[in-house]
C-alpha cells in the first residue's frame, strides 16, 4: 500500500510539472536576472564521486571507467547513469565500436540483441558513446546494455542527441560538468523482447556545473517521442527531477549549497547552442597515454597527441 501511494503522489506529481510547465518557466526565467551563484573562492571545490546519487545500503553501485550506475533488475536498465565529463574528455580519440555487449557486472538476466530486433525502439545511450571516446575502455563499456534503454527512433536521434551535443559544450566552456541521466521508471510502462525491458515514457538529465566563479545546476525532463521545441522548453530545476524520480542528486554538497543549486532554473546562465568540434583538431591537440600493451603485456606509459592513440612504437 505505501508503495502505491508513493508511485501516486510521483504521477500526480509529474503531471502537475508536465501541465504546468510553461508556467514554471515563466517564474524562472524572472528569477535568471537575480539568480545567485556559488562561490569558494578560498578553498578548492573538489568533491570526491559527487555525481553519485544517494543510494540505499542495500543498492549495489555498478562503476566502469568512464560512468558509474544503479542497474534495475525489474525494468531492466539502469536507474540512473552519472559521470563527470571534462572537457579534455569530450576530445574523440576512438570512434564507435557499435558493438553492443552484455555489462559483465550485471549478473542477473541482461538485454540482449534480440529484445531489440523489429521492436521499432533503437538502443539509446544513456552516458552517450561520444562522451566516452577518450580511451578504448570507455568506449566499450558505453555499449553495454547496461547503459541501454528502448527509445523512440526521432527521440534518440533527434532532441535527446542536441542535448547530449549541448551538454559537451558546457563540459568545454565550464572545464567540467557532473551528468546523471536515466529513464523515469514506473508501473505499468509497455515492454519489447522476451526479457521484457520497460519503455519509458520520459528521460531526464540533471548537470551541475561545480566550477568557480559561476556554480550551477539545470535539469531536463523529456518524453521519448520526436520533437522540434527548444531545449529551452524542456529545462527544469533540479529539484523538478527529484520529485518526479525520487531521487536524491548531488547530496554531498552542503545543505545550504545544494538547496541553493538545486531549487532554481537559470537558463541565462547556460548557452544554448551546440559547438561542433573538428575532431581531428582536437585529437591532434590532446596528449593521451598510449593504447599500446607493450612485449611484457603492459599499458605502454608514453603520451601521444596521435589520433589513433597510439605512440610512434605501436
Amino acid at each position: 500500500m505505501k508503495n502505491n501511494l508513493l508511485a501516486l503522489f510521483f504521477f500526480l506529481s509529474f503531471q502537475s510539472f508536465v501541465f504546468g510547465q510553461q508556467g514554471v518557466k515563466t517564474d524562472d526565467a524572472k528569477r535568471s536576472n537575480t539568480h545567485r551563484v556559488v562561490t569558494n573562492s578560498k578553498s578548492e571545490l573538489k568533491i570526491s564521486r559527487l555525481e553519485i546519487p544517494k543510494t540505499k545500503s542495500s543498492d549495489k553501485i555498478i562503476s566502469h571507467t568512464g560512468y558509474s550506475l544503479l542497474y534495475n533488475e525489474k525494468y531492466k536498465q539502469a536507474n540512473w547513469v552519472a559521470y563527470e565529463l571534462t572537457k579534455q574528455e569530450t576530445n574523440k580519440i576512438f570512434e564507435r565500436s557499435n558493438k553492443f555487449i552484455s555489462d559483465p557486472q550485471v549478473k542477473s538476466v541482461n538485454a540482449f540483441n534480440k529484445d531489440y530486433a523489429s521492436s521499432g525502439y533503437d538502443r539509446g545511450h544513456l552516458a552517450p558513446a561520444a562522451d566516452m571516446g577518450w580511451l578504448a575502455s570507455t568506449m566499450i563499456e558505453s555499449f553495454y546494455y547496461s547503459n541501454m534503454s528502448p527509445q523512440q527512433p526521432g527521440f534518440n536521434r533527434g532532441i535527446w542527441k542536441k542535448l547530449e551535443e549541448l551538454v559537451r559544450t558546457w563540459a568545454i566552456e565550464n572545464n567540467s560538468v557532473y551528468v546523471v541521466t536515466g529513464p523515469i521508471l514506473a508501473k505499468g510502462l509497455s515492454t519489447i523482447g522476451y526479457h521484457k525491458i520497460a519503455v519509458p515514457n520520459y528521460y531526464y538529465k540533471v548537470i551541475l556545473d561545480y566550477k568557480e566563479p559561476n556554480i550551477k545546476g539545470i535539469g531536463f525532463i523529456l518524453p521519448n517521442e520526436s520533437s522540434t521545441s527548444a531545449l529551452q522548453n524542456y529545462a527544469v530545476s533540479i529539484d523538478s527531477v527529484e520529485k518526479v524520480t525520487g531521487i536524491d542528486f548531488f547530496y554531498l554538497l552542503k545543505d545550504q549549497e545544494e538547496n541553493l543549486i538545486e531549487k532554481e532554473l537559470c537558463i541565462n546562465c547556460w548557452s544554448w547552442k551546440s559547438s561542433k568540434i573538428s575532431s581531428e583538431k582536437n585529437k591532434a591537440a590532446v596528449s593521451v597515454q598510449c593504447a599500446g600493451i607493450t612485449k611484457a603485456g603492459n599499458r605502454c606509459k608514453r603520451r601521444t597527441t596521435n589520433a589513433s592513440g597510439r605512440c610512434y612504437q605501436h
